[in-house]
């Protein structure tokens, strides 16, 4: 049995009391060492499948290797995580089992993933906008305005998507301080390790209000695994598995996913993310140069945010070179923004030409 703390309570008082009284749906037991006759499973794989990949059986809801292996890498205890489908599972998750409909209110501070505001919609709770203000910065004294007795969660992006900027860290302790014992603060950390800032991974035993999203999908290159994961205190993790659905990581992306997490993979990685970097810097430099780009944002991301003279022709001359950019204009603090992801080399190369960078 669970032994309840102070930090733990006043998690527990912020969750829906529906969620914390809810007795979770009871999978199918998973032990590898006995043959399975208990969950309505054909004992043969299909025909097409590959021999070793059992796709005849239902998955281990929280693979336990791959729990194992997330949890070395983010250096958190298993109980401190929980694995979903991207970070748009965490995001879901994290809003139903916190937000009622009708009652409760999350933050938002845009232009910025738009995921948040989505998942709180469609849960019926109420969006405070609190708006980044000049570069991107976050507007914490304006965060911390906002906190009424209604906002249980309060999202922030760092490195911010669509920005490309990490958050100023005394900013974010600020509203951290703020939010403690009122609202959970959730950091999503998606580009972290295309960033030189430290992950607030660290802060956790100091903040048991604080929670972090991660995801395999950018750094690692496993975008169509879907791997994303909430890391927070144990309680909270214990919240989320009781929604989860039983058996939401496919045998396939659990083993596409423990491979990249081997020690090899993992220096290959490495290696990539520097050379994104480099060549973020080298199509940054070139594209101030640009005529058709007013301004190139700094970025912490695998991705830059280009204000245009004119976004419409900045993406038809792209398209004309086979490269497709996101179209952020007229999205709110954005004008005729353009973002752009870095490609490889020659990629990149097409850009500049493109985008007629002069010498």
């Amino acid at each position: 049995m669970n032994t309840v703390t102070v930090d733990d309570a006043v998690v527990l008082a912020l969750a829906r009391p529906d969620i914390v009284a809810l007795a979770p749906y009871e999978h199918a037991l998973y032990a590898p060492t006995l043959e399975r006759l208990h969950a309505n499973e054909l004992p043969w794989p299909p025909l097409s499948e590959d021999s070793g990949s059992a796709l005849h059986r239902y998955p281990e809801p929280q693979p336990a290797a791959l729990v194992a292996a997330l949890a070395a890498q983010y250096g958190v205890s298993t109980e401190q995580l929980l694995i979903g489908r991207g970070s748009d599972e965490g995001i879901d998750l994290l809003t139903r089992a916190f937000c009622r409909a009708g009652v409760d209110a999350v933050i938002t501070c845009p232009p910025t993933f738009g995921m948040y505001a989505v998942a709180a919609r469609i849960q019926g709770a109420e969006v405070i906008s609190v708006p980044l203000v000049e570069r991107y910065a976050l507007d914490d004294a304006g965060v911390i305005a906002a906190l009424s007795r209604s906002v249980k969660l309060v999202w922030l992006c760092s490195p911010n998507n669509p920005t490309g900027n990490s958050l100023d860290a005394a900013a974010v302790r600020r509203v951290l301080e703020a939010a403690r014992g009122r609202a959970l603060v959730v950091i999503d950390e998606a580009y972290i390790e295309f960033s030189k800032c430290s992950s607030w991974i660290k802060s956790l035993p100091e903040y048991p209000h604080l929670v972090i999203l991660r995801t395999l999908s950018k750094a690692q290159g496993l975008a169509g695994a879907r791997i994303g994961t909430v890391i927070a205190s144990p309680t909270v993790i214990r919240l989320l598995r009781k929604i989860i659905p039983p058996y939401a990581i496919a045998r396939p992306t659990s083993f596409a996913a423990e491979q990249a997490l081997q020690e090899h993979h993992r220096a290959i990685a490495n290696e990539r993310i520097e050379r994104i970097c480099a060549e973020r810097e080298r199509l940054r430099n070139a594209l101030i140069r640009s005529p058709w780009v007013k301004r190139v944002y700094p970025s912490d991301a695998n991705f830059l945010l280009l204000s245009t003279t004119n976004a419409r022709r900045v993406l038809e001359r792209l398209q004309a070179v086979s490269l497709l950019a996101r179209d952020f204009s007229g999205k709110p603090g954005l004008d005729e923004a353009v973002r752009l992801t870095v490609g490889t080399p020659e990629q990149n190369n097409r850009v500049i030409e493109a985008l007629e960078c002069s010498p």
